[in-house]
């Protein structure tokens, strides 16, 4: 047997090739299509059209619900003060005794003459009777009686004003003069200052353009502010507490600031605890009407896009997001009020927006929001 050298090459390098034949055609019968990721997963909402209370935020300003200034009207010297300071008073009591003696006096004069007259007319009327004096002088004697009755009642009336009584029930601020003092009648400074805090009044401003479009909106039948919920009024106090009662809206002024351009809105609180006191500052939720087909869309699912425009995605059929540009007017608490592109019955996506582009389907689930907070002013 002879030897070939190259035979054993020849060999290896064919068994090379088989091998590397087989491999290629296991390569060729796998799939070369990688593999697909799953829809990504939004949480949603469903709108429903339904009624949305509009409200306004505005400050405002206590005031008393009366108030009125206590002024002598006769003359005199104040003996006593009748009253304590910052006190509550009921109309009619007495609050300052002015001297009363010459008062007195005159009146005891006008009686007496009263008298006399009285007794004159009534003689003169029996001797006209019997002929025994002139319809002339019965005529003078019964002017003269009614004169004296005049003369009597100014007496006594200005007898009774030496006793300064309050002219209305309220809170009684600091008295400007003591014992001692002399008054006027008709003077400018007032003795002291009645204040009725319960109930109590709060003025607040509302500009005249937002009345003038709110009241377009209800000739449009697009607000209804025939409802409870604008006559009811929040309040809020000068340190953030809320206060606990609620106000009624009154009436709304019919004249335009002209320094401001606002019109002022007039609301009643009740105050039995005296906790408003008459020129504090507060803040009011004022309501507007009752939007009564709204759309409002959770403001965490309309972003802007890079004009600014609000926009929303929505669920579409198949599970395909779609992408609406919306229009919204104004917010409404923790929602945003449409009022275009988006219908009744769409799915708002509110959660995993990041992951989502347009045309993709997604995997749609119910998302749950947090309860929306009651409006509230800032501090």
């Amino acid at each position: 047997m002879k030897f070939h050298p190259h035979t054993p090459q020849v060999g290896f390098v064919g068994v090379s090739l088989l091998f590397g034949l087989l491999g290629l055609m296991a390569g060729c019968g796998r799939s070369s299509t990688a593999p697909q990721m799953p829809p990504p997963e939004v949480g949603f909402v469903t709108i429903h059209v339904r009624p949305a209370t509009l409200t306004a935020e505005l400050p405002g300003r206590t005031a008393p619900y009366r108030i009125s200034d206590v002024r002598p009207q006769v003359n005199g010297l104040i003996v006593k003060r009748l009253f304590t300071e910052g006190s509550e008073v009921k109309a009619g009591q007495p609050l300052y005794q002015i001297d009363p003696a010459p008062y007195q006096a005159a009146y005891n004069n006008a009686a007496a003459a009263l008298t006399t007259s009285k007794a004159k007319a009534e003689r003169y009327r029996q001797l006209l009777k019997a002929n025994a004096v002139a319809p002339q002088d019965y005529d003078d004697a019964l002017a003269a009686y009614k004169q004296a009755t005049a003369n009597a009642q100014a007496a006594r009336i200005n007898l009774n004003y030496t006793r300064i009584t309050a002219p209305i029930s309220g809170r009684i601020g600091i008295s400007n003069v003591t014992e001692g003092a002399l008054v006027t009648s008709g003077q400018a400074t007032a003795l002291a200052t009645i204040q009725t805090l319960d109930p109590i009044y709060v003025n607040i401003p509302q500009s005249s353009t937002q009345l003038l479009a709110l009241r377009q909106a209800v000739a449009a039948g697009q607000l209804d502010n025939d409802t409870p919920v604008v006559t009811n009024i929040g309040l809020w106090l000068e340190d953030g507490t809320k206060y606990p009662l609620t106000g009624k809206l009154q009436f709304t002024d019919v004249t335009v600031d002209t320094s401001t351009g606002a019109v002022t809105l007039r609301a009643i609180f009740p105050n039995p605890h005296r906790v408003l006191l008459p020129g504090m500052y507060v803040r009011t939720i004022v309501g507007e009407g009752v939007v009564p087909n709204a759309i409002l869309a959770p403001q965490q699912g309309v972003i802007r896009d890079t004009r600014g425009q609000p926009t929303a995605w929505v669920v579409g059929k198949n599970n395909i997001a779609e992408l609406r540009t919306l229009q919204v007017s104004r917010s409404v608490g923790n929602d945003w009020l449409v009022t275009s592109g988006l219908r009744d019955g769409d799915k708002l996506i509110v959660e995993g927006t990041q992951n989502i582009r347009p045309r993709i389907q997604v995997r749609p689930v119910v998302a749950t929001l947090s309860a929306q907070q009651p409006m509230q002013p800032e501090r």
